[in-house]
């Protein structure tokens, strides 16, 4: 068999050869069919930038004298076309912004991003569905205005199913569109932990973000994002249930999985400690710590936890920046870019809520979730 496939006037062995070859150049090219996908889209997003979270470039816009003022110099950037007078018009053309970033982000993406980009929108959709379902089982009347919210399509849909029915239909409307049998099962219970059903739909996008399938060598950067994503909500419900008193047993039942860097065992050595300052004492040592460190000295002169859920989303913000620099030629400056616009949009919708309400300018900036400096 050997001296056949060896034999060079033998045409099997020229069949072998040749499939050896195709085989190897796959294997060969496969990175390189990934990487030239993104090469076009993170050459942009780097030349579009993310100016409204650096510290400079808010500092400009915050101290805008009136509304106006506020979307003119939006509107003076290629990137923003803010219309709307009231608030409520404004934050609105502000999310459409972002709607567009992402149709923009599908067309200059692989197809096989698709699925991911939708569901970076759907947390949107989730936090509305999750406090519909919340306000129904509390007799809550609900504004069907919720529903012009929604970002996608299919959601609107469960909204308007959710706000016509009895409460009591609510978990069979759930189970039809496919939410996990545990959270329809908790919401049957005469008496409902709103607290658990608030993690059960957090899982729920968790655990969708984890199965959904991006292109070839772009899984690690991925499953690195959604971690560490998943540490900082972790910590972000922790901090605020030990802001409100809660105690260590129900912070134990916040958690939402293991990330990057938070296992069980560290989560429940935080969830066991006797304040918001010895949680954070008990992060030394991951990523997460120096940032909460710098800013525990505010929050325990003003007592507010916002101060700590803003340093974290500035952490996020290092930490997604660290995964587009490992991940450069594939899917990080399109994560970094995502995560950066959807923070940004933020910032200008708290600003413009700042502007219209009268507040001073120092007042808004501590509501601002910056990048640090490089």
């Amino acid at each position: 068999m050997i001296d056949i496939l060896l034999d060079p006037t033998n045409p099997i062995s020229w069949a072998f050869i040749l499939v050896i070859l195709a085989g190897a150049i796959f294997v060969i090219s496969r990175p390189f069919s990934t990487y030239i996908k993104f090469v076009y889209p993170n050459a942009k997003y780097e030349a579009i930038g993310n100016p409204y979270i650096t510290e400079k470039e808010l500092n400009k816009i915050v101290e805008s004298k009136n509304i106006e003022s506020f979307k003119d110099v939006l509107n003076n950037s290629k990137d923003y076309k803010i219309t709307g007078e009231e608030i409520f018009d404004i934050q609105k053309s502000l999310d459409n912004n972002f709607i567009k970033t992402i149709d923009m982000i599908k067309k200059d993406s692989s197809k096989k991003m698709n699925n991911f980009f939708n569901l970076y929108l759907e947390k949107y959709d989730y936090f509305l569905i999750k406090n519909t379902v919340k306000d129904k089982f509390r007799d809550i009347k609900i504004d069907t205005e919720v529903i012009d919210h929604v970002f996608l399509k299919k959601n609107k849909q469960i909204l308007t199913d959710l706000i016509d029915a009895e409460k009591n239909k609510i978990p069979d409307i759930l189970k039809l569109y496919d939410f996990p049998e545990e959270l329809i099962k908790n919401l049957n219970q005469d008496t409902i932990n709103f607290l658990k059903i608030d993690i059960l739909f957090d899982k729920h996008l968790i655990d969708n973000f984890k199965q959904i399938q991006v292109p070839y060598k772009c899984q690690e950067g991925k499953k690195k994002f959604i971690n560490y994503l998943v540490d900082t909500l972790n910590l972000k419900n922790l901090l605020r249930a030990k802001q409100y008193g809660y105690n260590s047993e129900i912070c134990k039942d916040l958690f939402l999985g293991e990330g990057q860097e938070i296992p069980r065992w560290k989560f429940n050595e935080l969830a066991e400690a006797d304040s918001v300052s010895q949680s954070v004492s008990n992060l030394q040592g991951t990523s997460f710590y120096d940032s909460l460190k710098n800013n525990i000295e505010q929050y325990n002169k003003e007592n507010s936890v916002q101060i700590l859920e803003n340093s974290l989303d500035s952490n996020f913000l290092c930490l997604v920046r660290n995964i587009s620099l490992q991940n450069y030629t594939s899917i990080g400056p399109t994560i970094r870019f995502l995560v950066s616009k959807e923070l940004e949009i933020q910032n200008l919708k708290v600003i413009a809520k700042g502007i219209t309400e009268n507040l001073k300018p120092d007042v808004v900036k501590d509501l601002l979730v910056m990048e640090a400096a490089k």
